[in-house]
């Protein structure tokens, strides 16, 4: 089926261009979303009447996009999970948690508009982008940590932490204080 693109579809073509397209595909996703026309005749026309209409709203549409995309820029989020020992989850995270996270920082986006490449299914810090625009999107860290001291902590060192280099850390840390205090200790002898 030839269908016209009103706006710019990911991965297919640019506004105003005809593309072949399975039929399923423009019935489902392209037509009801308004974002393509059947390419008929008459449609071709209407096209070529509303073009500088349709190319000035899409610009407005992106320059809003951009403007939101610059105070996105370099966002972080967290997202608090139960996971195993070796940093596997029990569940994963979906563009609905990244979205809800991204809302609580200050950010009206929908779902939809969150596009994770891989499944997110263990601990650590991910990028994913966020189509603000179908011309603009924008990255964003999300950090899945069990805590947010890990959390803290992973993004310090930019990498997921397990449970056992967590524990081994503490000891460490443990270990370390023990040893001051042994020093500061043997000092007060040396001086009495």
């Amino acid at each position: 089926m030839d269908v016209i693109l009103l706006e710019r579809v990911e991965k297919l073509g640019l506004m105003g261009q005809v593309v072949k397209v399975r039929p399923g595909y423009a019935r489902n996703y392209l037509l009801p979303q308004k974002k393509a026309l059947r390419a008929t005749k008459s449609n071709l026309a209407f096209y070529e009447r509303q073009k500088a209409h349709l190319e000035a709203h899409n610009l407005e549409l992106r320059k809003e996009a951009e403007f939101v995309a610059e105070k996105m820029k370099g966002l972080s989020v967290i997202i608090t999970r139960q996971a195993g020992e070796t940093g596997v989850m029990y569940g994963s995270v979906s563009a609905r948690d990244i979205a809800d996270m991204v809302a609580e920082a200050g950010f009206k986006i929908d779902r939809r508009q969150v596009a994770i490449d891989h499944p997110i299914k263990t601990l650590g810090l991910f990028q994913v982008r966020v189509i603000l625009h179908p011309e603009v999107s924008v990255s964003v860290t999300v950090n899945v940590a069990r805590s947010q001291e890990e959390a803290q902590l992973q993004a310090q060192r930019g990498g997921m932490i397990t449970a056992a280099q967590l524990a081994a850390e503490e000891a460490a840390a443990e270990a370390a204080a023990a040893a001051a205090a042994a020093a500061a200790a043997t000092e007060d002898e040396d001086e009495g």
